[in-house]
């Protein structure tokens, strides 16, 4: 039986101070997949030590990928881990950020549930990062709703496991520079009924950093 082939994909930005652990943390979940699996994370426009960590972590974990280039804003460096990912032959896209805020403890049951659906999705029902970015998520569940028809309990958390040959179905509808691919990518799965999947996990506050 051939191994799925994971890409853990994260984009980052100036996280000196969580990087290292959120490697640490991480990486082990590549264990028991495809040797073509990888951690991958996209440090582009960082000026502190950020990509000094990263190049250093190389040398011990050689499934560990730096992608640059990608300009220093969250979205565009997600929809560039998709699509490299992607062309790289993975099998399944595991979507999360490298602040420290989401929980690796949590992965395995989406893991085993992965080949009951596209996509597994986090919900966030309590959030350590404040009350005005949970009201800013419920807006945006709103406008979804509003606009495309769809009900989500959470459009834009970033803990997601999803089926490669789903997120190339419609990524390339979104334009490279796109701010808000994840949020556009829920709204792209539910409208289209895909056969798609909501899980609680736990979202805490940052470790440290901006």
């Amino acid at each position: 039986m051939t191994m799925p082939v994971l890409f853990i994909v994260m984009p980052a930005y100036n996280e000196e101070e969580n990087i290292e652990q959120t490697v640490l943390q991480w990486y082990p979940l590549l264990e028991g997949k495809s040797a073509n699996s990888r951690l991958v994370i996209a440090d582009s426009g960082s000026t502190d030590k950020t990509h000094e960590i990263l190049t250093e972590m190389q040398k011990n974990h050689p499934q560990l990928e730096i992608l640059s280039g990608t300009g220093k804003q969250h979205g565009p460096k997600v929809i560039a881990l998709y699509d490299y990912a992607i062309k790289q032959g993975a099998s399944y896209l595991f979507q999360t950020d490298s602040d420290g805020q989401t929980n690796p403890d949590e992965f395995p049951l989406f893991w085993q549930l992965r080949d009951q659906y596209d996509g597994i999705l986090g919900y966030r029902t309590v959030r350590g990062d404040g009350f005005s970015r949970a009201v800013v998520e419920k807006v945006v569940c709103l406008l979804l709703r509003i606009y495309f028809g769809v009900k989500v309990p959470d459009a834009n958390a970033p803990f997601r496991l999803l089926k490669s040959d789903i997120v190339k179905k419609y990524l390339y509808k979104m334009p490279p520079d796109y701010n808000l691919p994840n949020i556009m990518l829920t709204a792209y799965l539910a409208y289209n009924r895909e056969n798609i999947r909501f899980n609680v996990i736990s979202f805490a506050p940052r470790r440290g950093g901006g």
